[in-house]
């Protein structure tokens, strides 16, 4: 590689996260990463990742591995939790949880890092958001919701950042074949439901190493999603009916 860049990226240790840490060290990268599993952080490790563990749930631990982090060019905001359940059926903890990991840690680092950025007049932030971003669905209400705010976080950031040369882009997949959607929904119903549908999480990672060299505002993973979301905003009863087929199972 010609000019490797200084990457950093949460949630790391599993599914998409773990790919594209692994991609961006093959890549000739110097990549930083954080996640929970500590056997998952020592293959980062030995592979050539600079490695935090940390919960970020814990404001301690966000204040932690910001601190030692060097200028970064990108980065990458992966780590997220969703707990597949209707809202009145969820616990306080389990609502928290998901508004912590999902909402509250990528803003608290953002904030932090963003300030670097703007005295470098550099960078580039990347947010894993979700198709449940722009179209809820049942049982994902809440995920849903912590979904929409990362949306709209993103879009509103990339305007304050505009002006120091640092980007931002949103990446919104649909579901995808990790597992997140054991954690997710316990029952595997979802998966079930939508297992001819499910993505493959080698093609997300992708999208995102992508975007590395070439930020643009946003990526649908699949495109189709991208129009499905539009269709939405238009005719949301319509698509609620139509789609509502595919969420349906108790």
């Amino acid at each position: 590689m010609r000019n490797g860049k200084v990457i950093f990226v949460t949630g790391a240790t599993s599914g998409i996260g773990r790919l594209i840490t692994e991609m961006c060290v093959k890549q000739g990268h110097t990549v930083y990463a954080t996640g929970r599993n500590e056997p998952s952080l020592e293959m980062l490790s030995k592979l050539g990742a600079k490695v935090f563990k940390a919960d970020l749930t814990k404001k301690e631990d966000i204040e932690y591995v910001c601190n030692q982090l060097p200028a970064i060019d990108v980065a990458i905001m992966n780590a997220g939790l969703g707990i597949f359940q209707n809202a009145f059926e969820l616990s306080d903890e389990e609502i928290d949880t998901m508004l912590d990991v999902n909402v509250r840690a990528p803003m608290l680092m953002t904030s932090r890092l963003a300030k670097k950025m703007i005295s470098q007049q550099a960078g580039h932030f990347i947010f894993i958001g979700s198709q449940a971003g722009k179209v809820a669905t049942r049982k994902a209400s809440v995920y849903a919701a912590t979904k929409h705010a990362i949306t709209g976080y993103a879009n509103g950031l990339r305007m304050e950042l505009q002006s120091y040369n640092v980007k931002v882009t949103a990446i919104y997949p649909g579901p995808i074949d990790t597992p997140f959607l054991q954690k997710a929904d316990a029952s595997n119903a979802y998966r079930e439901t939508m297992k001819n549908f499910l993505l493959k999480p080698e093609k997300v990672a992708e999208a995102v190493i992508n975007c590395i060299d070439r930020p643009i505002r946003e990526v649908n993973i699949p495109k189709v999603m991208g129009i499905t979301a539009k269709l939405y905003a238009v005719a949301p009863k319509l698509v609620e009916r139509v789609g509502g087929r595919f969420f349906n199972k108790k």
